[in-house]
């Protein structure tokens, strides 16, 4: 019995080795052949919109599309990481008005720019902690925790501003929203910063194998001896982060703290990471795809508006975009094998 079960051990081994590479070489292929299929999407729009709209291409207006995104793209980044663990943060919007007010208020009183910057990322993870902190230690359900975190930040919103526009004409920090560094807008510049220490987290670190194990099959890693409660956390902690990024950055672009700033970012965010070919489901995802889902959403936008399509059937074609998107994914996860399936 000794000698036919020992050489047994390493071939079995082996062949789950074997199973592991196949599936994780199966993923990237698919994740690949997703994203060509959203820029293909993209460059199709591009081309539409260069032959329809005449100032489509000109460089000011690609620029104009760029620094439009970005607060959708950051929040996107975040989000693409809570949703690849199969949750959702339906506060995202919210969350952006609240930090933009920890942002102005303290600008308004006299502190320094820098300190107005922290206070609001400051915000933004203490949103995600919170929020993190309910899904992953109390077990609630991710939608019902980001949905009332919907709601009272934006009354938390409504009541540091008491109903109005908190507007100062010399925001120290302003220069974030509005600036350029070599031409380019500012915005454009920490969108891609967001986004390359994104990717070199969620593709380089043992973290990112912990997410796209998370997701994949949570039982299974907490088997495996991940962390998963400490992973779901961290997710929402980054999740808020970028809130708070994007807080800055339109309270600088309008140099002011609205009620209502935020409202509805949590939709564009979410189409821009499926649309990027991150699943539902969780356990697949990528940063490149989500860029260039907010991207797509964008030039979409854009395009319309230079065709002066009325704002309502431009909401109309976002809605449709986004129900698209869900079902495409939906059929992505049924015809997907199962892992370790033969092939």
């Amino acid at each position: 019995m000794k000698e036919t079960t020992a050489p047994g051990r390493p071939a079995a081994s082996a062949g789950r080795t074997a199973r592991t590479h196949h599936d994780r070489l199966r993923r990237r292929v698919t994740t690949a052949a997703d994203q060509a299929g959203v820029a293909g999407a993209l460059v199709v729009l591009v081309l539409v919109f260069a032959a329809t709209a005449p100032y489509f291409l000109t460089v000011d207006n690609l620029l104009d599309v760029a620094r439009q995104i970005s607060v959708t793209a950051i929040l996107g980044a975040g989000l693409t990481f809570v949703i690849m663990t199969a949750g959702i943060d339906l506060s995202v919007g919210s969350a952006v008005g609240v930090t933009a007010l920890f942002a102005v208020r303290p600008a308004l009183d006299g502190f320094p720019p820098a300190i107005a910057v922290l206070a609001a990322l400051g915000a933004g993870l203490v949103i995600g902690t919170v929020n993190g902190v309910l899904v992953a230690r109390l077990k609630l359900a991710s939608f019902i925790v980001t949905l009332a975190a919907l709601t009272y930040l934006r009354g938390v919103t409504y009541v540091g501003t008491d109903g109005k526009t908190l507007f100062s004409t010399t925001l120290g920090y302003a220069w974030i929203g509005n600036g350029t560094v070599l031409g380019v807008p500012v915005p454009v510049v920490i969108m891609v910063l967001v986004f390359a220490a994104g990717w070199y987290l969620l593709n380089r670190t043992v973290f990112g194998r912990w997410v796209h194990a998370v997701g994949g099959n949570e039982e299974a890693a907490r088997l495996a001896g991940i962390p998963v409660r400490r992973v779901l956390t961290c997710v929402y902690i980054i999740s808020g982060l970028c809130a708070g990024i994007g807080g800055v950055i339109a309270s600088a672009r309008l140099q002011s703290a609205v009620p209502d700033l935020g409202t509805g970012y949590e939709l564009s965010a979410i189409a821009a990471v499926v649309l990027g070919g991150t699943s539902l489901m969780g356990g697949k995802g990528s940063l490149v795809g989500t860029l260039v889902g907010a991207a797509i959403i964008g030039v979409l936008v854009n395009g319309m508006t230079l065709l002066d399509v009325s704002s309502f059937y431009q909401q109309i074609i976002q809605g449709v975009v986004i129900v698209l998107a869900v079902a495409v994914d939906r059929l992505r996860v049924r015809e997907a094998p199962a892992p370790g399936a033969a092939a």
